[in-house]
């Protein structure tokens, strides 16, 4: 599975991103599929996830409320939509999934298999 990050950009405080994930060669039926973010400096972190069937959704506290995770299975893409985008938002955007994913480890960073190369989200302030 090769994931395809896009959709990252610059954007003022308040405003939204939506960012997009497809796998190319490969089709995401079955795998959960999730949103990490990596700040310089710092850990890679869970933002959001969702299970294949579109159904079960689980979000990070900080972006609760503003951020939705959402899939079109049929056109093998995940999104991120982003609203009310904060300056500590901002970072690399890594899509990554797995096909066995159990609840408990859904935003564990080794939980995933197969991850993007990341697209990168500035937020001005």
């Amino acid at each position: 599975v090769h994931l395809v990050e896009s959709g990252g950009g610059l954007v003022q405080a308040g405003g939204s991103l939506r960012l997009s994930c497809t796998s190319s060669g490969r089709t995401f039926s079955g795998y959960t599929t999730a949103w990490f973010r990596q700040a310089p400096g710092t850990q890679r972190e869970f933002v959001a996830a969702i299970k294949w069937s579109g159904g079960t959704t689980l979000y990070s506290d900080s972006v609760k409320g503003r951020f939705t995770v959402s899939r079109d299975n049929a056109k093998n893409m995940m999104y991120l939509q982003m609203n009310t985008l904060k300056p500590e938002d901002a970072a690399v955007y890594y899509c990554a999934a797995s096909r066995s994913v159990i609840y408990s480890s859904i935003g564990a960073v080794g939980a995933y298999a197969h991850w993007g190369q990341g697209t990168q989200v500035t937020v001005s302030s």
